[in-house]
């Protein structure tokens, strides 16, 4: 190695090692930015959603959308909408889909009701624990012959939950898929709203009632702000941080003065 070469080595290698953190840097600014920005899309969502609750619980039942109306459900425009409809359920085509709720884990029942105009729409009647999956803990409750049950609006939710799948050819139902329960409990797809209801308790109804109904999950939390400008102040704060070590010259790519000072002959010897 020539007396030229010496110095150079730890020059290369220490200006590699500042351009890889500065480009670490940089990346991580990027994705703490984009985290922010994700976290600010949720929060209008989330206040989409709040206002459309609001709205919808505020104003009086209306019939549930009849099979003209079906084309035009959106999310949007019609979740959690308030509705009525008259019908006659038939139980002994019921299908349970695993839920979580405030009395703990269990199951909705899922019971398709016939209505007047010969059209079959989905009713969450309500939350069963374990103990009375069956349906014959439940069969002198079931409601018999013409009612009217008033509830919620809800959308589809195709294919499971986002852990687990639908597996409908083992009973194991983990979301309420609408097309596919009603194939599977052998409806017609033409006459089954897209939709299903979530019951609300029955005028005068007891608590002991089951399935329990009217466990909707209504109010939401809403953070998304407060983590975004988390994200954003993280952001900001390495890239501050960065900026400072780099003027200071602690990661600048010109190596320090006394690393390029050439040998003496005396140094050399």
């Amino acid at each position: 190695m020539t007396l030229a070469e010496a110095p150079g080595a730890p020059v290369h290698r220490g200006r590699g090692l500042r351009w890889f953190l500065l480009t670490a840097t940089t990346l991580l600014v990027a994705v703490f930015i984009g985290l922010g920005l994700w976290q600010v899309q949720r929060l209008s969502w989330k206040e989409a959603l709040l206002a459309r609750i609001a709205r919808h619980q505020a104003t009086a039942p209306v019939s549930a959308p009849g099979r003209d109306a079906w084309p035009q459900i959106n999310r949007d425009a019609d979740e959690y909408r308030r509705v009525q409809l008259r019908g006659t359920f038939d139980h002994s085509r019921e299908t349970l889909v695993q839920a979580s709720t405030v009395y703990g884990t269990g199951h909705w029942v899922l019971t398709p009701l016939r209505t007047e105009a010969g059209e079959w729409v989905l009713v969450n009647r309500g939350f069963v624990p374990p103990e009375l999956r069956q349906r014959t803990s439940r069969a002198p409750q079931e409601p018999t012959g013409p009612i009217t049950v008033q509830g919620l609006l809800r959308i589809t939710e195709p294919t499971g939950s986002a852990l687990q799948r639908n597996a409908p050819a083992e009973g194991r139902w983990y979301s309420r898929d609408v097309a596919a329960i009603a194939s599977t409990r052998g409806l017609p797809p033409a006459e089954v709203a897209p939709y299903f209801v979530d019951a609300v308790p029955a005028p005068g109804a007891s608590e002991d009632e089951r399935p329990r109904a009217g466990l909707t999950v209504l109010q939401f939390s809403n953070n998304h702000l407060s983590y975004a400008l988390t994200w954003f102040a993280m952001a900001a704060c390495l890239a501050v941080a960065f900026g400072v070590l780099w003027r200071k010259g602690l990661m600048s790519p010109n190596p320090h003065p006394a690393a390029r000072a050439p040998l003496s002959a005396t140094d050399a010897a």
